[in-house]
């Protein structure tokens, strides 16, 4: 009877230990899951470069670096963003990607000496914080056209009420200045970083003077979203991941620049030009009907001025005339005052960044000049030159005489591979060598060829 206590005391004891044991172990266990899931929740920052026109490569880079970072579950997007503005229905895509994204955006003007104009300004507007770096600027968001043309009173005011009510909704729904918004599009106003921070209400949230600076400052801050929630983001020891855009994404931004697309409008017009005076050349026409393709691209993005692309066809033109025609280089002269104001006039913006400078344009000029009239040159020479073919060709062609030919009579020749009907003043034997002086229709008015000798005998 004594041992059965016993027994129970050494397994009470024995349970004791196993829940002790299993206790440790799962605490342990616990506390190892917990430090690898901290050390896994190192937030991770997205950061892009903005530095482009606002157009459909530069809504897709930032449209898809926000679908990224939602996919990914990232901390923070941090748009580093100058721009001279660019499209508004590629802004409004934007725009519409960052209030909507599940993760905050942090628009970021930067470095010092950039902005962020028109376009830009909303997008500003748009971000979750808005923060700008020392010595830069936003706003000038008055609506321009892009087809180069000047917009009639009642159009540009339509446009201009759109793009302040625009401003207006995205400011109020960001706490932002709203009559300091709308002046931007109303007036053109522009704001210096300290101009926008100090405004009551601000324009903007903060001023950084470096990427670094930047998440110092938001590390711990709580962000309010533009659906009215509110988000609080860790940013202290993040890991930085940089997005650039891709190869492609790189070419067609490129393309859309103004000198780029002058350039590409520029060679293709003239491999065109090429192509037509020389028909069957195929590669001046393949290259110049590619530049012309990427050009257009580029002129659905640019302000172009149609009367700038006519005087630039036109100087081209009188250029082309300069090889079939004798002007005394008046055509030459004509076409390249032609093209120089074509060229000044082909960006219609106000923004120094939109349009084509006189350093570029009056190098394009002169090479495109130069190219015309060496090809004219070229195609004078060919024309005064001897014809190898058709009648004219066979003048002054050696042969010989496979049948004799009388004085004033017929006979048979052979020239240049050929055999012909051949006709003459002198008598001729069989296997003479004649020359071609003459052709009347299909026969050939030959004589005997005269060699050296000959015309020594002569004399």
């Amino acid at each position: 009877m004594s041992i059965l206590p016993n027994r129970h005391a050494s397994s009470r004891l024995i349970l004791w230990g196993i829940t002790v044991t299993l206790t440790t172990v799962g605490l342990t266990s616990t506390q190892a899951e917990f430090s690898s899931r901290v050390q896994d929740r190192i937030p991770t920052v997205f950061v892009a470069e903005v530095d482009a026109i606002i157009h459909p490569v530069s809504a897709e880079f930032m449209l898809q670096t926000i679908a990224r970072a939602d996919n990914e579950d990232v901390e923070l997007i941090v748009f580093i963003l100058r721009t001279p503005g660019g499209l508004v229905e590629s802004t409004r895509t934007i725009t519409s990607s960052m209030i909507t994204s599940r993760t905050p955006v942090v628009v970021y003007v930067s470095p010092s000496g950039a902005r962020a104009a028109s376009a830009g300004f909303f997008i500003t507007l748009a971000a979750d914080v808005a923060a700008m770096a020392p010595g830069t600027h936003i706003g000038a968001a008055h609506p321009v056209s892009g087809s180069g043309q000047q917009m009639d009173e009642t159009t540009s005011q339509k446009a201009t009420e759109d793009l302040s009510a625009f401003a207006r909704s995205l400011a109020t729904q960001r706490h932002r200045n709203v009559e300091l918004s709308e002046t931007a599009v109303t007036e053109s106003k522009a704001f210096t970083e300290e101009e926008a921070l100090s405004a009551e209400p601000p324009l903007i949230d903060l001023i950084a003077v470096n990427l670094e600076d930047l998440l110092a400052q938001l590390d711990g801050q709580t962000l309010s979203r533009f659906n009215g929630e509110s988000i609080l983001v860790h940013t202290a020891g993040a890991r930085i991941e940089r997005l650039e855009m891709t190869w492609r994404q790189n070419v067609l931004s490129a393309i859309a620049r103004p000198e780029i697309a002058y350039l590409l409008f520029s060679l293709g017009t003239l491999g065109l030009t090429i192509e037509l005076w020389s028909p069957g050349a195929v590669v001046p026409g393949i290259v110049g009907g590619l530049c012309l393709l990427l050009a257009f691209f580029a002129f659905q993005i640019l302000p172009v001025n149609i009367a700038g692309v006519l005087l630039m066809v036109f100087g081209l033109t009188l250029l082309a005339l300069e090889m079939v025609s004798t002007s005394f280089g008046l055509l030459a002269a004509g076409g390249i005052v032609s093209l120089m104001l074509g060229s000044l006039i082909l960006i219609d913006s106000p923004m120094p960044e939109l349009q084509v400078g006189l350093n570029f344009i009056i190098p394009v000029t002169l090479a495109l000049a130069t190219i015309m009239l060496l090809l004219a040159r070229l195609v004078v020479r060919v024309q005064r030159g001897r014809s190898v073919t058709g009648s004219s060709g066979m003048l002054n062609e050696v042969g010989r005489t496979l049948t004799a030919i009388a004085p004033g009579g017929t006979g048979k020749v052979s020239a240049r591979g050929e055999i012909w009907t051949a006709t003459g003043e002198e008598s001729i034997s069989v296997g003479e060598t004649i020359t071609v002086v003459d052709v009347t229709g299909l026969t050939l008015i030959v004589r005997r060829f005269a060699t050296v000798s000959d015309e020594g005998d002569n004399r």
